[in-house]
């Protein structure tokens, strides 16, 4: 019965040996397998990020076209402003060119109260005109508006007890929509 007793080892030893390589075997299966699952997943990341760097290269393409659009518009905006500005001087000097002669004579004389001038504004026209008269000083930098009514055939004078006490060098300007502006200084 002693020879049994040296098997009994190598038995032992090869079940041993036999579990192990199955454990490692497993092991080595398991690793495969976690290997193919991690380059699935890999290549699953790489197309959604191929995806996602697609789509950002296809947002920028948008930005910049339409950057390049709007800085065309405002190109485009800024020519078709200067030509309606353009256009408005255009119509405004046709329109002022198309009225007729304020009928109005402005002329100038010293106050008899010896205070600046006054201002003899005669309507040589046959109606009834309503008039704006405009002043301004350019050396003091004041400037007044004043409605007149004036009768038709008639001088009206204006001056220091109307508002304004006129003095030489004085911008005039006397406005009606229907006839042309007169401009004048004040000798």
């Amino acid at each position: 019965m002693a020879a049994p007793v040296p098997n009994q080892p190598k038995r032992r030893t090869l079940i041993v040996s036999i579990g192990l390589n199955a454990v490692l075997v497993l092991l080595a299966c398991g690793l495969v397998l976690y290997a193919f699952m991690l380059n699935v997943d890999l290549g699953d990341v790489k197309r959604r990020l191929s995806k996602e760097v697609e789509t950002h290269q296809q947002t920028e393409r948008y930005l910049i076209e339409t950057r390049n659009r709007l800085t065309e518009s405002q190109r485009e905006i800024e020519q078709l402003k200067a030509q309606l500005a353009y256009k408005e001087t255009d119509v405004q000097a046709a329109a002022a060119a198309a009225k007729p002669a304020l009928p109005v004579v402005v002329g100038f004389r010293s106050s008899m109260l010896g205070k600046g001038l006054v201002a003899l504004i005669e309507n040589t026209s046959d109606r009834y005109l309503t008039v704006v008269l405009a002043v301004r000083n350019p050396t003091l930098s004041t400037a007044k508006r004043f409605k007149l009514e004036l009768e038709p055939k008639t001088s009206t004078d204006f001056g220091h007890l109307e508002g304004w006490q006129f003095a030489s060098g004085d911008e005039v300007g006397l406005f009606n929509d229907e006839f042309g502006a007169l401009r004048i200084t004040v000798p």
